[in-house]
């Protein structure tokens, strides 16, 4: 059965059971959430949106926005642990998609490049991979609009 979600900023979604994704462990500093679904905005034309927003089902005021890491020219190759591929049910990496969390800062957006999240696109799962020593960032400045 869908369920509804009315959320503050994107108006009421409906969300088919196949959408759900679980992320086992939570995101950093939202542990206790962790059933999300994915959606774009709505873009112009045939555009590709440029932009997904992960929206927290348990709190519909908890949504993220996130992008491929390819949008800032950067690529990640990574080897996860045998305890974060269990949680993601990942046994083919043809099926894991990356991530980046997109944060305002200002008048620009930036990625949390330190932190991305990957999902079995497969399994419906996700897990938010923290690196320890990666010290890098990439910013975005406003794009002029006609």
């Amino acid at each position: 059965m869908n369920m509804n979600i009315d959320t503050p900023h994107s108006g009421s979604i409906e969300v088919a059971p196949d959408r759900i994704i679980e992320f086992p462990n939570g995101l950093a500093g939202f542990e206790q959430f962790r059933r999300y679904s994915l959606f774009h905005p709505e873009t112009e034309g045939d555009a590709p949106p440029r932009f997904f927003i992960l929206q927290a089902l348990d709190d519909p005021s908890i949504a993220f926005n996130i992008a491929d890491p390819a949008l800032f020219g950067f690529n990640y190759e990574i080897n996860l642990p045998d305890d974060e591929l269990a949680a993601l049910d990942l046994s083919d990496p043809a099926e894991a998609a990356v991530v980046v969390i997109l944060v305002k800062d200002g008048d620009s957006v930036r990625a949390n490049l330190k932190a991305p999240l990957i999902l079995n696109v497969r399994a419906r799962r996700g897990i938010q991979h923290v690196f320890a020593g990666l010290d890098y960032q990439v910013a975005l400045k406003p794009v002029e609009t006609a």
